[in-house]
């Protein structure tokens, strides 16, 4: 005897809502940008998708420039998004808003807002990593707070799928 409509209604509603969990807690996860600290990659109100399992897969380590999503190392209950700018073991220099790894000054061309902040170098520990944002003249980043550990990393942030007029691949 076939099931009756609202059986399979009900059945199908339980087994999307189970997928979109396992989707969002484990795979892919959608976050909004509420600040213009990177500008011009990221404004205020795009929405991004995150690869949430990319960095518990074996031997894959985030890499210097990717745009990441983490727990906000003062408040892990927040998520801040960011460029990843030092990695573990790095030396990371700032003169003049300038921006030095290792002793040798990286290409930034995504940042918007230079300034002229300046920190003495520091080397980044095992399992940590330093972030900063691209609109580094407005942006609370690992300049203030430190840096950010490995177990906070949530994923690489790839697609931009908000507003319709910037959808894509984020670099």
């Amino acid at each position: 005897m076939p099931k009756p409509w609202w059986r399979e209604v009900i059945e199908t509603v339980v087994y999307a809502l189970v997928l979109a969990m396992i989707l969002r807690t484990f795979i892919i996860q959608a976050f909004w940008i509420p600040s213009g600290s990177m500008l011009p990659a990221l404004e205020p109100g795009d929405r991004v998708l995150v690869l949430k399992f990319w960095y518990r897969l074996p031997k894959v380590e985030p890499k210097r420039g990717q745009v990441v999503v983490f727990k906000y190392p003062v408040d892990p209950r927040r998520d801040f998004v960011k460029r990843m700018i030092g990695l573990p073991g790095d030396i990371v220099e700032i003169s003049d808003g300038r921006v030095f790894i290792n002793n040798r000054e990286i290409a930034e061309p995504y940042v918007y807002h230079p300034d002229n902040f300046t920190m003495e170098a520091q080397t980044v520990p095992e399992n940590k990593y330093f972030c900063l944002g691209d609109n580094r003249a407005n942006s609370q980043d690992s300049r203030f707070w430190g840096f950010v550990p490995k177990n906070y990393l949530r994923g690489p942030a790839v697609f931009r799928y908000w507003p319709p007029s910037r959808i894509g691949l984020l670099d």
